[in-house]
């Protein structure tokens, strides 16, 4: 058995107009964050984890702010996409952990949801994907609740089925 993991990291600011999406639920806020697609960082994150796993390059590279097709675009599309990428190159996700800092809005009302959205789309039972929550006591901009940031890694295995 082969494994390796990854791992990402994602801040967006807070914006007025926007709604918030995190782990592909949508949550009520009065704001949502900034981005060229729904800025959904914790998958933001996830896909970079799993990327990193697989040897390849980030969402950045892959999914340029610059090009019109990604405007608005739900992460969780681009998550499938980046699964598709982890399946050819030959690699099974066995768990993904991620960490959300935010100091609003409170997040553990919609922890199962997110956790089942993501373990559908990553192939994975419920109990393979972790999602906690924190603040960071009011420090940086999160602290000050400027935004959210967002961590994950990401465990893949590479497949050995002929």
């Amino acid at each position: 058995m082969s494994c390796r993991v990854g791992l990402g990291f994602d801040a967006h600011p807070f914006v007025e107009g926007r709604r918030l999406v995190l782990g592909g639920v949508e949550i009520p806020h009065e704001r949502g964050l900034a981005g060229h697609s729904d800025a959904d960082v914790l998958v933001h994150a996830l896909m970079d984890a799993l990327l990193g796993a697989c040897g390849e390059r980030d969402i950045g590279v892959r999914f340029p702010d610059t090009d019109p097709t990604f405007r608005g675009i739900s992460s969780m599309v681009l998550l499938e996409e980046v699964m598709g990428v982890v399946l050819e190159r030959g690699f099974r996700v066995l768990n993904v952990d991620c960490v959300v800092a935010a100091q609003e809005p409170r997040i553990s009302p919609y922890v199962e949801e997110m956790r089942k959205r993501l373990a559908f789309i990553l192939r994975v039972p419920e109990s393979r994907v972790g999602i906690k929550a924190t603040t960071t006591e009011g420090m940086g901009f999160t602290g000050r609740g400027e935004g959210i940031a967002a961590m994950a890694v990401a465990l893949v295995e590479e497949r050995t089925e002929p």
